[in-house]
């Protein structure tokens, strides 16, 4: 029994410290980590602050949004080891790998991006966060302002985290994306929902209505990456 206690003990201090590394990689810094973590994955702080600590480990459906969120294997998170379907000689993928890098710009300049060439030269631009994902050339990205993604549970994009755009990447049915409304001088960030041939835009807070979309609104782009990035 004592044995059993002791080993139950080691694997959720061992977790602890998967979790501990994969946040750092992430660019999670220590203070707010276990918060901006409860928030991203729709659980309390207190349990978070358990897996922390090595109080606790979570349940299936939680390390599953955690090893996601964090873009880890889940077989290393969980167990300390790669997935069958990987190199035995890897068993983390969460570090950062350099990739394309695209100009962090403004909601309001978004929705000029691809016509007002001038106004908003690239180079006049200083903060580029990189990314794996493959994006075309004309991608940007955004961050994001306010709660209307901020879901209380499940998926949750929240604010302070960035978008990638990609204005070449056409949307369908369920992906998130930047548009602009007319008569709005900034862009917004919603998911794209076609339901019996009407369009809308679908904040993820269920406290926001749904906004039916009906040629008074151009899609400027797909999401294809979101992370946090602290920029001091």
């Amino acid at each position: 029994m004592i044995e059993l206690m002791v080993h139950d003990e080691k694997l959720r201090d061992d977790f602890a410290r998967r979790l501990a590394q994969a946040c750092k990689e992430f660019g999670l810094e220590e203070h707010g980590r276990g918060v901006k973590l409860a928030k991203a994955i729709g659980v309390t702080p207190k349990a978070v602050s358990k897996w922390l600590t090595g109080e606790a480990m979570p349940r299936r459906e939680p390390m599953e949004a955690l090893a996601k969120y964090l873009r880890v294997d889940l077989a290393w998170l969980q167990l300390g080891k790669p997935s069958n379907s990987e190199p035995a000689n890897v068993s983390y993928i969460g570090k950062h790998k350099a990739g394309n890098s695209f100009p962090l710009i403004s909601w309001v300049s978004a929705g000029c991006w691809l016509e007002a060439v001038e106004p908003y030269r690239k180079d006049e631009i200083e903060i580029w966060p990189e990314t794996t994902v493959d994006a075309s050339p004309g991608s940007f990205w955004l961050r994001v302002k306010g709660d209307s993604m901020t879901s209380p549970i499940g998926f949750t994009v929240p604010e302070g985290m960035i978008i990638l755009v990609d204005p070449e990447k056409e949307a369908s049915n369920g992906n998130l994306v930047v548009a602009k409304l007319e008569n709005e001088n900034e862009a917004t960030f919603k998911k794209f929902i076609m339901d019996a041939g009407q369009k809308y835009l679908k904040a993820l807070n269920p406290q926001y209505p749904l906004t039916p979309i009906n040629g008074n609104c151009k899609i400027l782009g797909k999401v294809v990456d979101i992370k946090w990035e602290f920029i001091p």
